[in-house]
């Protein structure tokens, strides 16, 4: 039974994280392109929220539930499915952590566009883009993931 739980937990987790970082990124990018700064300073601001709210956790909870999935099961740390899918999230992680910080300073960055009637700086967009390119790796290795998860071959 605790199996089938954590296997749950883990399973659930999985698609908070990658549902949450794809609406997210949704929102943000289709928002910037209507270049509205005060829509922007608002959409942005609820991003960074959905962060810490929904993505900070599950990608917290992922790797303590996978592990304890390894544990409980006796799989081989070291088999090629799962150094693979640790690799992955690895990366996909370190292309999240800067995006959480990219987010605040574009969310304020849009602020002070709001504030001032002046439209998205050139700085937003450089930030943006940055952000896109990081964002597009953290999608493709999440999604290398769960194919691996699902076929477990490597």
């Amino acid at each position: 039974m605790t199996y089938l739980v954590i296997k749950w937990l883990h399973v659930l987790s999985s698609t908070i994280l990658f549902g949450t970082g794809i609406g997210s990124a949704f929102y943000m990018l289709l928002t910037s392109l209507g270049r509205d700064a005060r829509t922007v300073a608002r959409v942005s601001k609820l991003v960074v929220l959905a962060d810490w709210l929904f993505t900070t956790p599950t990608a917290i909870l992922q790797p303590a539930t996978g592990l304890y999935l390894v544990h409980l099961a006796n799989m081989e740390i070291g088999s090629r499915w799962l150094a693979w899918s640790i690799g992955l999230y690895v990366l996909a992680i370190a292309c999240w952590l800067p995006v959480v910080f990219l987010q605040i300073r574009l969310a304020a960055s849009a602020r002070v566009s709001a504030d001032t009637g002046r439209p998205l700086s050139t700085g937003y967009w450089r930030l943006l883009s940055i952000w896109a390119a990081l964002g597009a790796v953290a999608f493709f290795a999440f999604v290398a993931i769960f194919w691996l998860m699902v076929t477990k071959v490597a």
